[in-house]
């Protein structure tokens, strides 16, 4: 089946040196940002934007589509066709003052992404104050535009801990002035709800941090980074919270533990390089994410509830990241790009381990290899084909995982951007 898949890979995208020239390819992270095409907010105060993925996915018996429903028949491979992410942005700037709001239409309905407000400071212009649901600050991949990353999909450990990217808060960001030698650096600092793009259920708040770098040192070569800091609570639904001993949960069962909130802390590190040689533009990026995450039995997942949860808790420390690399083939119009992302839920029990001392499937380690050829077309077209090798950790002792599973995928995307 792999072969095959990257048969149609390479046949679908040669097709691609046909085709002109394009400008080169903006290689520097996005955050998710309206293009003003030149025109002065006095001209222009009311923009629009947004981007249509539309995608194909061929994935093995247990393979996790993003379009579609899941497979039907885990004896057989499956495929399905839908509409990944369909955006509309629309921003409102006068003055000081800036209001936007985006929202995912697709086959499975309507949502919101984005509502907020920013407010620029008027005495240096060094300061940002923004209220509503935004992209969280932490780390590269999470505020990176899904139009711009190379990728289709974000990481892993991004996807479990920053459910829909976003939060609902108030940030602070700060500039360095532009004639200091803090001018390369920018400060961003939030409180929000912990609870993603839902209501917020409890009283508790979270806060995070990013402190980044970056700096054009010339057209040829460009560098970023950062550390990030998330610090907050998840509900506890009842009194019984389990924590890690020996490669083993065990229970602490006080009825103070119900109705509180169990420790959630991240610390991450990001990096990102762009050089640019008679080859093409390279970029080099990625991040490294350590911390505690309170989750249940049977996964990690950071909260988005509904409604409060009324289950058991399991406090696991986990390591995660990914990297990436992006290479223009010597034409601006066509990228080969590869990435490797990881996630270990809990570090502190390992393979044959799992299973055994309350370990369910949550507890279970996945590395990620994905490649693929990126096509640049004309006016604000597309074209991603992606195959992605999706490896679990093994343990005779846990069902269904004693062998690596049958849930690689391929990808094939068609993005118009406007």
């Amino acid at each position: 089946m792999k072969e095959k898949f990257f048969a149609i890979l390479v046949f679908v995208l040669s097709a691609a040196s046909t085709f002109g020239q394009q400008q080169l390819t903006d290689v520097k992270a996005e955050k998710d940002s309206i293009i003003t095409n030149g025109k002065s907010e006095k001209n222009n105060p009311l923009r629009f934007s947004g981007y249509i993925q539309t995608q194909y996915q061929y994935g093995e018996r247990y393979a996790t589509m993003k379009v579609g429903g899941p497979n039907s028949d885990n004896n057989k491979h499956f495929n399905r066709i839908g509409i990944r992410r369909g955006r509309v942005k629309l921003q409102y700037e006068k003055g000081l003052v800036t209001g936007v709001f985006q929202v995912n239409i697709t086959e499975r309905g309507f949502g919101i992404k984005d509502i907020y407000m920013s407010v620029m400071d008027p005495w240096k212009g060094i300061g940002n104050l923004k209220a509503g649901v935004f992209n969280l600050p932490f780390g590269y991949e999470v505020s990176y535009s899904s139009s711009r990353r190379a990728s289709p999909e974000r990481a892993k450990v991004i996807t479990t801990l920053f459910p829909e990217e976003r939060d609902m808060g108030a940030m602070l960001s700060l500039q360095g002035p532009e004639k200091s030698i803090w001018r390369n650096f920018n400060l961003e600092l939030a409180v929000v709800s912990g609870n993603s793009t839902n209501l917020e259920l409890d009283n508790h708040k979270d806060f995070a941090a990013h402190l980044t770098y970056h700096n054009l040192f010339s057209d040829r070569f460009e560098l970023g980074g950062g550390f990030s800091y998330y610090s907050g609570g998840v509900y506890q639904g009842n009194a019984n919270v389990y924590t890690m001993e020996n490669s083993t949960f065990v229970l602490n069962s006080n009825v103070k533990n119900a109705g509180d909130f169990a420790l959630r802390r991240y610390f991450g590190a990001d990096l990102q390089l762009t050089f640019k040689t008679k080859f093409g533009a390279s970029q080099f990026y990625g991040e490294y994410i350590f911390g505690s995450q309170p989750g249940g039995e049977s996964t990690t997942k950071s909260p988005d509830y509904t409604s409060l949860p009324d289950d058991d808790t399991y406090i696991r420390n986990f390591t995660g990241g990914y990297i990436t690399f992006v290479q223009e083939l010597g034409s601006n119009s066509i990228s080969f790009l590869t990435k490797y992302d990881f996630y270990d839920p809990n570090i502190d029990v390992k393979k044959n381990a799992i299973g055994l001392g309350g370990t369910t499937k949550a507890d279970v380690r996945y590395n990620t290899i994905g490649t693929g050829l990126l096509w640049q077309l004309q006016n604000g077209l597309k074209l991603t084909g992606y195959y992605d090798f999706v490896m679990n950790e093994q343990s005779d002792k846990l069902s269904g995982y004693d062998k690596d599973m049958a849930d690689n995928v391929f990808t094939l995307r068609l993005q118009y951007k406007f």
